[in-house]
Order: C-alpha cells, then sequence, then structure tokens
C-alpha cells in the first residue's frame, strides 16, 4: 500500500468519523428540542438527563426550557433571568423537576399553579396511600377532589 493510499485511507476514516459525531450531536439536540416542545415524555427525558445543558447563571430562561441541576431535571415554569441564589432546586415558582423514572408513586406536593399541576393519570403517594389523578390541571390534595384511591 502507497504512502499516499494510507493518507487516503486515514483521511477517509476521520471524515467518516466526524460524521458520525455530527448525527450524534445532531440527534441529541433534536431530542432536546422534541423534550422541551413536550413531545417526549418526561420519563424518558429524565432517563437521558445527560443530554441536557446545566443550570447555569446569568441566563435568559424561557417556559418549558429544561436544564439539569445537581443530577436532576428541571423545568422553566415562569420566564426569567436567573440568578446565583434562583436555583431550581429552591425556587420553586421559576423551575418545577421532572418525573423520577424509578418511582412509580412519587410523594405529592401542592401545586402552585397550572405550571405544575398534575396531569390526568398521574401517580402520586400521599397519607400513606397511592392515589390516581381523574382530571388534568388537578391541584387538588389526594382524599379532596380529583383522585382515586388505588387498590
Amino acid at each position: 500500500m502507497s504512502v499516499s493510499h494510507r493518507v487516503d485511507s486515514v483521511k477517509e476514516h476521520a471524515e467518516k468519523r466526524q460524521r458520525e459525531a455530527d448525527l450524534t450531536a445532531a440527534s441529541e439536540i433534536a431530542f432536546v428540542v422534541l423534550a422541551e416542545a413536550e413531545q417526549i415524555d418526561a420519563v424518558t427525558a429524565t432517563e437521558h438527563v445527560a443530554l441536557f445543558s446545566k443550570w447555569a447563571y446569568p441566563v435568559n430562561y424561557t417556559v418549558g426550557q429544561l436544564r439539569r441541576y445537581k443530577g436532576e431535571l428541571y423545568k422553566c415554569v415562569t420566564a426569567h433571568t436567573s440568578q446565583a441564589d434562583w436555583t431550581p432546586d429552591t425556587a420553586a415558582s421559576l423551575w418545577a423537576i421532572t418525573g423520577d423514572p424509578t418511582v412509580e408513586w412519587p410523594d405529592w406536593s401542592q401545586p402552585l399553579g397550572a405550571h405544575d399541576a398534575y396531569g390526568l393519570g398521574d401517580k402520586v403517594t400521599h397519607n400513606g396511600k397511592h392515589w390516581i389523578s381523574d382530571t388534568a390541571a388537578n391541584i387538588w390534595e389526594p382524599g379532596v377532589y380529583g383522585w382515586t384511591e388505588a387498590e
């Protein structure tokens, strides 16, 4: 094999690896865009948390953007410019944690508004019982209205 043939072979291999890397990057970007457009469910998005950008400040965030913070995935629920003390785990009016795919019956927490209300069919644990939401945009406490106790 001539030197020029080997050089061409190395170039072709490098170009192929670059095309594959470009395709992977494009697929990851498409996944994030689809997740932020709610075309991918929260559980699936959470299974791929590493694909999402880390939360940072000062950054202008818009409603629906997903960011990674301390290993968890958070969704922006109020447009804002982030500040050092408005971290996703402490600013519930700005960020909502996405579902953990390993927890079938997460603990219920009082929604603050429409942005973090429970959806139809959502499952929770409350007061030692399992509950399933009977309604979309459910802000009620299980046992009061809008929930059926699971058997």
